[in-house]
């Protein structure tokens, strides 16, 4: 009866002039947006609108263009269910028709709102902003508006080659991140959100991609703030001629006589996962000269990018090494060898671990203090960290570091991985909450009852979250990551 009369009371606002109005219906949430009348649902104190379109469906014809306008549409809808992933190897149910975004808001609370909208990780071939860990309620119960978007993926996101170059050819996901913050901008108040008041954080590729955004010009109007975690902060953009030649061997592996947009979602995947065999890096971002000019070094290097407050770090083991040929792997990468890897990190024994921690600090920690450093130096606000904790109960045999920090930020609990089980870790939790909160809403971590994160400008100061404290300080690093620094230099 009662989701009846919400229904009834919705019809009667159908009179409307074209712009985003929030209104609450009954014990409902409604938003009436650009495309159309949603309907959400209510959990405790936060309503949430799961399953948004953003964009129309990119399929048959749209496959491998940039987004294109949702079409209005009178009818109410439910915002109930999630949309479906993103289609890619690594996960079932996944499609096509998958720009969707998920809003998640404190019920009764007025707006405007400070806006976070959450970019995922999985190299840009994988991943889901579904996923339970990203669930996006107890960030909204400290008053904000919750914003996690899919976008393509794999070769469906990132394909470059001749064929489809009407449009724009390859990055078609970031294309999809930049409709996915229009979407925002025209329609967030509705929702309570401020649009002039967005922050964008996400860890992994999902950093990738905020730092490309702050170094692009059709998408610099469009947030305020950005958190950049674990970001690979050196790493290069393929040239246009060199992602091409992955598109022929995409082409190659599909078969030369198939019709690209034709061709079936299972033939994509399959021939995906032949160049994915061979490197994971098949499908990313790549400089088509439209809205990538630069790597991410050379634009912070430059001052091109937004001079926006920002946060930026890393966890202190990205990544863990089990086998003889992954610890190969990275010192003929690197270039490095096992005696210098010893001189590096004395105080470790076993080799995997010295080669993990390495590939932490090469890949991460040195390109994150740079990125840090480089962005003071234009004067913006800039807070570095440096995530160290370790569930209590994981300690005695830690996990990957990778992402390890989402956890405290959205608090996650009741999540498979998850396990925020003792006291200390809900207590770091709220406190990594609170910082990403308190600098969402004005570009300061800092606030009541929080150890003081001192700014990075003029020092290298960064904020260390280790199972022992959080407190700010020098860099403990600063002298092995200043030889890594002149050897990237080289």
């Amino acid at each position: 009866m009662r989701l009846q009369f919400a229904l009834v009371v919705a019809s009667s606002l159908l009179c409307w002039d074209g712009a985003a109005v929030a209104q609450a219906v009954g014990q409902f949430p409604f938003a009436l947006t650009r495309e159309g009348q949603m309907l959400g649902a209510v959990e405790g104190e936060v309503a949430s609108f799961k399953g948004l379109a953003y964009a129309a469906a990119p399929v048959g014809a749209l496959r491998w263009r940039p987004p294109q306008v949702t079409a209005e549409n009178p009818e109410m809808r439910t915002a109930y269910e999630y949309g479906a992933p993103c289609l890619q190897p690594s996960l079932p149910d996944t499609s096509e028709d998958c720009l969707t975004l998920n809003v998640f808001r404190p019920f009764g609370v007025d707006g405007p709102l400070p806006v976070m909208v959450f970019i995922h990780d999985g190299g840009f071939v994988s991943g889901t902003a579904n996923d339970p860990l990203f669930d996006g309620a107890k960030l909204a119960q400290a008053g904000l508006i919750v914003v996690t978007v899919n976008y393509r993926l794999g070769a469906l996101g990132w394909l470059t080659h001749p064929a489809l170059s009407e449009g724009g050819s390859g990055n078609y996901g970031l294309m999809d991140q930049i409709a996915a913050l229009h979407w925002v901008h025209d329609n967030i108040a509705a929702f309570g959100g401020d649009p002039n008041n967005v922050t964008l954080f996400g860890s992994g590729a999902g950093a990738t991609s905020i730092a490309l955004l702050m170094l692009c010009a059709q998408s610099r109007d469009l947030f305020q703030k950005a958190i950049l975690q674990s970001l690979p902060g050196r790493a290069r953009l393929r040239p246009v001629q060199e992602a091409e030649a992955m598109g022929r061997q995409f082409v190659a592996a599909l078969g030369q006589q198939a019709d690209l947009r034709v061709a079936a979602p299972a033939r994509l995947l399959a021939a995906e996962q032949k160049l994915l065999a061979k490197s994971e890096r098949s499908f990313a971002p790549a400089m088509d000269g439209i809205l990538l000019r630069e790597d991410v070094a050379t634009g912070f290097t430059a001052g091109h990018e937004s001079r926006i407050p920002l946060m930026i770090g890393s966890n202190d083991d990205e990544t863990r090494f089990d086998g003889e040929r992954e610890i190969k792997e990275t010192l003929a990468s690197s270039g490095e060898s096992t005696d210098e890897l010893r001189q590096l990190y004395p105080d470790i024994a076993r080799p995997s671990e010295r080669a993990a921690k390495f590939y932490t600090d090469k890949v991460f920690s040195e390109p994150v203090r740079l990125l840090a450093r480089l962005h003071a130096a234009t004067g913006a606000p800039t807070f570095r960290y440096r995530f160290a904790y370790v569930t209590e109960a994981r300690r005695t045999n830690p996990d990957e570091g990778h992402g390890r920090e989402l956890q405290f930020i959205f608090g996650a609990e009741g999540v498979p991985g998850a396990g925020l089980l003792t006291w200390g870790d809900r207590e770091v939790a709220n406190r990594m909450r609170a910082y990403w909160i308190n600098f969402a809403r004005n570009g300061n971590p800092n606030g009541p009852d929080l150890p003081h994160w001192d700014a990075a400008a003029d020092r290298d100061r960064l904020l260390l979250i280790t199972n022992d404290r959080i407190a700010s300080g020098d860099d403990p690093w600063s002298d092995r990551l200043d030889r890594l620094a002149s050897e990237s230099r080289k």
